[in-house]
């Protein structure tokens, strides 16, 4: 019995022991808010599929691409196509987006402690936005969408202060790194910050901005990798299990309408 004791021990050892080696290790990077919250909510399915998940946590939107780039981490969460193109071609880098990986859209807004609608706004205002090239574009954008500046052309994502060609209010614009954006609130008449910053903030961009860009917004956060993994197995499994009716509804109900599913 000792014998058929000890055998049966070790089977379940060995199977143990296999099913640990079975798990593959998935590294990708994220923003703390939503996408690490929303990488974490698909952590059980991906392990049950062979795929140990590993969230790495970053406040800026700069390391986590450099990272991916040295093969640190095997993909990440946290940008848009625009931002990507951008960083891409500034950093001498070649990541990619994975085909078909949307995930949500941040709706950008302008928030304000100083004023509670767009008509209080004064003449020489100063208005916080991001330094990157594509938020900073899309943060002009919007401003003109509210009637605020006008653009050389409005369809340019990549368009710069030297592109605004009408500023009747002579608006003041203080371009800063977007994780410091929603600090500027005491200090700036408006500030344009990105929902995911304006969430770690304790800001309902629904309820507390003065303004929003659409659903119809182009900038979706996906799933960026290397050319040499973007349709690794791996990969391919963690943006199916992104992709299901678990994820949209937790999406919807976690962040009620300040994050908006891209699927």
């Amino acid at each position: 019995m000792s014998f058929v004791k000890h055998a049966l021990t070790s089977l379940v050892i060995a199977a143990a022991s296999f099913a640990a080696q079975a798990q593959t290790v998935l590294k990708v990077g994220a923003s703390p808010v939503p996408h690490a919250e929303i990488l974490e909510f698909v952590k059980p399915a991906l392990k049950a599929q062979g795929v140990d998940l590993q969230v790495t946590v970053f406040t800026d939107y700069v390391q986590p691409n450099l990272a991916v780039q040295d093969k640190q981490l095997d993909a990440n969460y946290f940008q848009h196509r625009p931002y990507l193109t951008t960083f891409n071609k500034e950093r001498k880098t070649n990541l990619v987006e994975v085909p078909n990986s949307g995930v949500h859209i941040e709706p950008f807004g302008g928030y304000s402690r100083k004023i509670k609608n767009l008509s209080e706004l004064k003449q020489g205002a100063t208005v916080a936005l991001p330094n990157d090239t594509t938020n900073g574009g899309r943060a002009l954008a919007l401003l003109q969408k509210q009637g605020l500046i006008k653009l050389k052309d409005p369809t340019n994502i990549l368009a710069t202060e030297r592109d605004i060609v009408d500023n009747p209010k002579k608006l003041v614009f203080r371009p800063l790194e977007a994780a410091q954006l929603p600090r500027t609130l005491d200090d700036v008449d408006l500030s344009l910050i990105n929902a995911n910053y304006a969430l770690e903030a304790k800001l309902v961009p629904t309820r507390d901005a003065l303004f929003l860009d659409g659903s119809d917004s182009p900038y979706a956060n996906f799933i960026a990798a290397r050319p040499d993994n973007v349709n690794s197995p791996e990969i391919r499994k963690l943006v199916a299990a992104l992709h299901t009716p678990a994820v949209k509804k937790f999406i919807l109900e976690k962040y009620k309408g300040a994050i908006i599913p891209a699927f």
